[in-house]
């Protein structure tokens, strides 16, 4: 099914993420994470693109053919194009089709300097722009900035790239990481005003370790609210309490949105289910409240 027609058939869709392993592992570790995510019922289930080179479409392909077939869910395979010339992307679009695959998040991605450099692609619009001339009937998701790109002038401009993004054939946004609600009302309400009116789903990842959380805030550029330094600050010494802080605060953020009318919820689970069902655990009654 596609992603954009679960939002016509739920009141509040909820998704996770997962990786692919690591080049030097086995691809069968992915199922000791299938298996736990699997149970908790996610409305779909978005798989990364592989750690780079000529077979990373591959190995996403196979892992999101492994969560549709095996467990049953709907699979969101990550497809980017800044390392990939256009015959690699044709490519990878007839193995995801060959897959079975109907859903693609379309990313610009991050430059690999061990990947020899392409140029075909330098935007995440031009790829997207480029599947819809293929002629598969893909639904494209996109991935959106509450705070703006990092590497966009401002968040006018951030708007007006998403906006012609979402022009060339997006169907569905996940957003970046953010701990700020507020940062993700004022980005609805620039998208609302910019015309964007695709499903747009909140991104939202819990804090299990201080250096990674900061790390991966500034690689996405989100700012980390008082409220959340403090709590790092407080628990960064204890790995329990600081599971247990990022768990709540997480909570409570997944709790606002949805009151708040956001209908769709993306938990970056790092491939770690024991976090993940803690999460759905907490808000099962929420889940439950929305599937009547």
């Amino acid at each position: 099914m596609k992603i954009a027609e679960l939002f016509k058939e739920k009141k509040v869709v909820f998704s996770f993420e997962v990786f692919p392993p690591k080049k030097t592992s086995s691809i069968d570790t992915i199922y000791q994470t299938l298996d736990g995510l699997s149970d908790l019922k996610p409305d779909f289930i978005s798989v990364t693109y592989g750690a780079g080179g000529s077979n990373a479409s591959v190995i996403t392909a196979d892992i999101a053919s492994i969560i549709k077939n095996k467990y049953g869910i709907e699979p969101m395979a990550h497809l980017t194009c800044v390392n990939s010339s256009k015959e690699d992307v044709e490519k990878a679009l007839g193995v995801l089709n060959k897959h079975g695959i109907e859903n693609i998040l379309a990313l610009r991605g991050d430059i690999n300097p061990e990947l020899p450099p392409q140029t075909d692609f330098k935007y995440a619009s031009e790829l997207v722009s480029f599947i819809k001339e293929q002629g598969y009937d893909f639904n494209i998701s996109g991935a959106c900035y509450p705070e703006a790109h990092p590497e966009t002038r401002d968040k006018i401009q951030d708007i007006r790239n998403l906006k012609n993004k979402v022009d060339m054939g997006v169907d569905h946004l996940v957003s970046q990481l953010f701990f700020d609600n507020n940062d993700f009302y004022s980005f609805m309400e620039r998208a609302w005003i910019a015309g964007i009116n695709v499903p747009i789903e909140a991104g939202i990842m819990p804090v299990v370790n201080k250096a990674q959380i900061e790390r991966m805030a500034s690689l996405c550029g989100a700012s980390l609210p008082v409220k959340f330094v403090k709590m790092m600050q407080k628990f960064e010494d204890s790995p329990e309490a600081m599971r247990d802080a990022g768990i709540a605060y997480a909570v409570d953020q997944i709790v606002d949105l949805v009151s708040n009318g956001v209908r769709g919820i993306h938990l970056y689970t790092m491939n770690n289910p024991v976090i993940a069902k803690r999460i759905c655990d907490s808000i099962s009654g929420l889940r439950g409240y929305y599937q009547k």
